[in-house]
């Protein structure tokens, strides 16, 4: 599907955080193949960020990359002058649809060696980062909007080592909830989509590249594998059209039935 032939000022427009990679770059694949243009954000791999916008074009849709530290709240004014002028150049307009914040990092530690530093660290990036960020892009985000925030089945079920990380993501589910009764005045809608564990290089790409974990995970899972970025990226393109307008404030696990 392509636009190309649609007024550029009333194209969907999402901004995805961490959208150079993984499952953000997934996602805004299967939103381009729905007509749906991106602003998407990378901390440090420009190089992987602009393929990620040349695949997006390659299919007929806009797409610019813009640097964002997820954890860098201080940073957070001077990204969203950015973006506004992004939708002006591009748009011709300065507000955007959708807000997907997957930005993330991962830490493994059991309790006893969790250290504050990288606690904080953690905090920073999805909890609040998650929140101030949205609060800073809020009044550009129409009414009748979507957001969507990352969680991880780790909130659901424990795994020793993942407790700080899986705490975070716990707060973001509570935080989802909030947003979605202060926002819903606005006509938008607020969900968490909670992966399971996914073939992608998060985590120093264990899941995809060690057969013994992969194995481990497939073992635990109903559908009998570990999950793909294909398994997530149109899962959430889907959650954000109207087929989806009235899932709200909720958490919506894909992860194939893991750990049921």
């Amino acid at each position: 599907m392509t636009t190309e032939n649609i007024d550029k000022s009333k194209r969907k427009i999402a901004i995805i955080t961490g959208g150079s990679r993984g499952l953000g770059r997934n996602t805004a694949i299967h939103l381009a193949r729905r007509g749906v243009d991106t602003i998407l954000t990378y901390n440090a791999n420009k190089a992987e960020a602009d393929s990620a916008v040349g695949e997006i074009e390659a299919l007929g849709q806009r797409a610019v990359a813009l640097k964002l530290d997820a954890g860098n709240v201080a940073s957070f004014d001077t990204f969203v002058a950015e973006a506004r002028h992004a939708l002006q150049q591009g748009w011709g307009r300065d507000r955007f649809d959708f807000l997907v914040n997957n930005a993330g990092t991962s830490y493994h530690a059991s309790i006893a060696e969790t250290t504050e530093a990288e606690f904080d660290k953690l905090y920073n990036v999805h909890l609040k980062g998650v929140f101030f960020l949205t609060q800073k892009l809020l009044p550009f985000l129409d009414d009748g909007g979507r957001i969507i925030n990352i969680s991880s089945g780790l909130a659901r079920f424990s795994n020793p080592g993942s407790s700080a990380y899986a705490a975070m993501k716990g707060a973001v589910e509570v935080l989802t909830r909030y947003f979605a009764k202060e926002f819903g005045p606005r006509g938008i809608t607020v969900n968490t989509v909670a992966p399971g564990a996914i073939q992608t290089d998060f985590s120093g790409g264990i899941v995809r590249d060690n057969p013994e974990v992969n194995k481990m995970v497939a073992s635990m899972t109903a559908l009998g594998r570990a999950g793909l970025p294909d398994d997530i990226g149109p899962m959430i393109a889907s959650l954000l059209s109207d087929d989806n307008r009235w899932v709200n404030g909720q958490r919506i696990e894909a992860s194939g039935g893991m750990i049921l």
